[in-house]
């Protein structure tokens, strides 16, 4: 092989560079303030103890959640009528700049004693820049919202949080 016969190689990686720019400036520019503004305005209409959260992680990559922080404040009268419950914090949807420039969408759930590893997150896909917009931003706050009532009441017996004696 000639060293000229690199010269597509070559164009392919400038070419590989010049889209994760274009990438990372739309998370940037458009996606990021677009995830901020939905998410709030979620929470905005549904108070049920949610916040949104912008996180910077890994150097350049970023990150925006929605994170079950405190319980839907209408529901804290009926809870207090048991002492010994408690409401279990962390569940989050986690919409991650990649360092490529991609979208990961992901589902963290709440940090519970002997969870194993495989349900400790849920990947929702990975997305172009381009492709988000706010229908799918809702879409996956409605599957997270899903996931998390399943979590709290799977449809299967399951010993998440106690230890097997």
């Amino acid at each position: 092989m000639k060293i000229e016969h690199l010269q597509e190689r070559i164009n392919d990686y400038k070419t590989s560079i010049e889209t994760v720019v274009e990438k990372k400036m739309l998370w940037k520019t458009n996606v990021k303030p677009l995830l901020i503004k939905t998410l709030k305005s979620v929470v905005a209409n549904y108070d049920i103890g949610w916040q949104v959260q912008e996180l910077d992680w890994i150097n350049s990559n970023e990150a925006v959640n929605i994170t079950l922080e405190s319980f839907p404040p209408e529901l804290i009268d009926c809870t207090n009528q048991i002492p010994s419950y408690q409401f279990i914090l962390g569940g989050a949807l986690v919409f991650s700049q990649s360092y490529s420039g991609d979208i990961y969408i992901f589902i963290v759930f709440p940090d519970v004693i002997n969870i194993p590893p495989e349900k400790k997150s849920m990947d929702l896909g990975v997305y172009n820049p381009k492709k988000i917009t706010p229908r799918l931003i809702v879409e996956k706050v409605d599957v997270f919202l899903k996931e998390m009532i399943n979590w709290d009441l799977p449809t299967y017996r399951d010993r998440v949080g106690f230890q097997n004696q």
